[in-house]
């Protein structure tokens, strides 16, 4: 049974990301959406604070804390590393997504880091800043077509391929990156290898100009005979045809609810952003009047409010499984599925009913609906965890419903 109030160590950890973002990010936030590449030295700051909160043991989503800050409450149920890095990225993402995705030493990698590596590469990648790289010119949803090749020799990987998308991936220390080590032997055979910035072979080939999230670097990186330590592959480098590739594709079980709340973080700046400006306007937004007898943009507020609510509580739901220690796969594409429809949707209608104010770059409303929509692509598409959730609710495997 998940209780909804959040126990009081929670509350304050989600506080203090919220002074952040209020007095750190939101100030700064045009200023990079302006200028693109420009690296945020506002950030160098939460670099040293995040450092010294892991060295104490109360972070936030580093790799460290996957396995560190669990705690369980007197009722049995545990809120630990996931729930901690899901409500302070609500609220970092309430200030700015692109600065919180550059946050450093908090990078996706961090995350898949923090669901399969062994003790021992804990203690050596714990306080890595880690990029992840999946996607290929070749393929973007479908994760089982990586083309990118890892060939033991001796006792290093050799890795050559193209990874495109890669957040992070210029500033970031390591990069975790998907790689095959038999093609002949399908999906099973990609394994995760923890590729760090000085190893050779390793190059960034450009940085790409985006729609929003203008703040955070997205960078092609080019593997070009690139070696890395024999034990720098995460989890077993055994090919398992019966098991397929589950233990890189758990990453996504943690990484999944996080984007959610990215989505959660910025559609609640929406909602709050518009109902100030109705609220000058003269619109007045009641909870005793039914919709249909109040504004119509006061009925369309109320619909956007009951959408949000609905991802904000699914999103819940999966992370603490993931503390939990529960099978999520479906929970989280849920969560994925609902709140990042729910922020565009959010965003896009905020810039439609505020009016010509929507639409300046006076408020933030313009930029958040721009950072929106890859909140809704990466990690999985909508249409990919649409698919997801299909198949787990028939029981349907991917051959058979595709």
């Amino acid at each position: 049974m998940i209780n909804l109030e959040l126990p009081k160590k929670l509350k304050a950890q989600a506080n203090q990301a919220h002074q952040v973002a209020a007095e750190i990010f939101r100030p700064i936030s045009r200023r990079y959406d302006l200028g693109e590449h420009d690296y945020p030295v506002e950030l160098d700051t939460m670099a040293a604070m995040v450092e010294g909160l892991n060295d104490s043991g109360k972070g936030a989503a580093g790799a460290t804390m996957g396995r560190s800050a669990d705690a369980k409450e007197k009722d049995g149920n545990q809120n630990g590393g996931n729930m901690s890095s899901l409500l302070n990225v609500i609220e970092t993402c309430w200030g700015d997504v692109g600065l919180t995705l550059a946050i450093p030493y908090q990078g996706l990698g961090n995350s898949a880091i923090a669901s399969v590596a062994t003790d021992e590469q804990l203690d050596r990648f714990g306080k890595v800043w880690a990029s992840m790289a999946i996607t290929e010119p070749s393929f973007g949803s479908d994760s089982a077509a990586v083309s990118t090749t890892a060939v033991l020799d001796g006792d290093e990987w050799v890795l050559n391929g193209e990874k495109i998308f890669v957040t992070s991936g210029e500033r970031s220390t390591h990069i975790v990156v998907w790689a095959s080590v038999d093609k002949s032997k399908g999906r099973a055979a990609i394994k995760s290898f923890v590729v760090p910035r000085e190893a050779p072979g390793l190059s960034v080939a450009r940085l790409e100009h985006k729609l929003g999230i203008k703040a955070s670097d997205t960078a092609v990186l080019l593997f070009e005979n690139c070696r890395i330590p024999k034990d720098n592959i995460l989890g077993s480098p055994e090919v398992n045809v019966e098991k397929g590739f589950a233990g890189v594709m758990q990453t996504f079980d943690n990484t999944r609810p996080l984007v959610a709340g990215m989505a959660i973080g910025l559609g609640r700046a929406a909602l709050e952003e518009l109902r100030n400006i109705l609220t000058e306007a003269g619109v007045e937004i009641s909870y005793d009047t039914p919709a249909y007898n109040q504004h119509a943009a006061a009925a369309e507020f109320l619909q956007l409010e009951a959408d949000w609510e609905a991802a904000y509580l699914l999103t819940l739901r999966a992370t603490w499984m993931a503390d939990n220690k529960k099978p999520n796969s479906l929970e989280a594409s849920m969560s994925k599925a609902k709140a990042g429809r729910t922020g565009t949707a959010v965003s896009l209608k905020a810039v439609e009913l505020a009016g010509t104010v929507g639409y300046s770059e006076r408020p933030l409303l313009e930029k958040w609906a721009r950072d929106s929509k890859i909140l809704d692509i990466f990690e999985g598409t909508q249409q990919i965890q649409q698919l997801i959730i299909a198949r787990r609710l028939l029981g349907k495997s991917s051959s058979e419903l595709k």
